[in-house]
């Protein structure tokens, strides 16, 4: 027997999470290289039009449509709408700026869906996670250091970022329970393409043919984000959430040998400090969240907290 057989589901589920975030972590290694010689909106567009080709197909084996009108549902257009502003904001700051900072600026989405969650859907947020919410925010201004030489405004663009992608995690947790998760991916990533193109239109930017090794960074850019979503999934099914969530935080470690091996960048001790800082406020409040969540399971279960009680 393999030694990963013999791990428990959440050892495997652990594993599995942190494979996801280093298969992530080189996606956007690809995007970054692209956006050298690539427009940003072509880029969205063609990523949009073959992830949206490749769950396509998944929906096609399991026997279910790629379109419905569950589409339709409001909160299904504001998700979109958040996925498009999320994909803009981070892939042009991958473009401006460092993929190191970017990636730290993107860890504190764990924190902005606990203020979201607080301020716009209702839920009670305790004092624990208030402050790590706090803690987080301070890491993100270690970061951006506003006002002083180390700040750069793409930055703000991985804050954009954030809000897009937060805005769409926020709207998935108002859909319908009986949308394929499928076929919500497979509109959010069509949705990429004529937000594309009106960003075309816009920018006024052509667009390039891709030559052989833009091909093969946009084969790399679509296998990397696959694997990753697709150990996402596997460890979100096979580990408990309070264990496998905190590993989401590994991306940040990836991208930061990914950035010095690949691109040389060399980041300050400032902005190691804010990511430290994110890191572990966000790992709490996952943690956390989790294990709150947890709790009514947990008391449904006793003796004498029966329906009847």
């Amino acid at each position: 027997m393999s030694a990963f057989a013999r791990l428990s589901d959440n050892g495997k589920a652990s594993l599995f999470m942190s494979a996801s975030m280093a298969m992530f972590a080189f996606e956007d290694a690809f995007i970054k290289t692209l956006t050298r010689s690539m427009p940003v909106w072509e880029l969205l567009a063609i990523t949009g039009l073959a992830a949206m080709g490749v769950f396509w197909i998944k929906l096609a084996m399991q026997g279910q449509s790629l379109w419905t009108r569950d589409l339709l549902h409001p909160m299904v257009v504001l998700r979109n709408i958040g996925e498009i502003i999320g994909a803009f904001g981070f892939v042009t700051a991958l473009a401006l700026g460092e993929l190191a900072t970017t990636s730290a600026i993107l860890q504190v989405l764990p924190l902005t869906l606990v203020l979201g969650a607080a301020l716009f859907l209702g839920e009670q947020v305790g004092w624990r996670r208030w402050s790590s919410v706090a803690v987080g925010f301070a890491g993100v201004l270690l970061i951006l250091r506003p006002g002083t030489a180390a700040f750069h405004p793409s930055m703000l663009l991985a804050v954009m970022g954030v809000i897009g992608l937060t805005l769409r995690d926020l709207a998935t947790r108002r859909i319908p329970k009986g949308v394929p998760s499928d076929q919500l991916s497979a509109s959010a990533y069509g949705a990429m393409v004529p937000a594309g193109v009106l960003l075309a239109m816009l920018s006024g930017e052509a667009a390039v043919m891709p030559d052989p090794t833009q091909v093969g960074l946009l084969l790399g850019t679509l296998v990397f984000g696959v694997l990753g979503y697709t150990a996402l999934v596997a460890a979100s099914r096979m580990g408990e959430a309070s264990v496998v969530a905190p590993f989401r935080y590994s991306r940040l470690a990836f991208a930061l040998v990914v950035a010095a091996v690949v691109f040389g960048e060399r980041p300050d001790l400032p902005m190691l400090m804010g990511a430290a800082l994110i890191a572990g406020a966000g790992g709490y409040a996952m943690w956390r969240e989790a294990g709150l969540r947890r709790k009514p399971l947990a008391g449904a279960m006793r003796p004498g907290n029966g329906p009847l009680t």
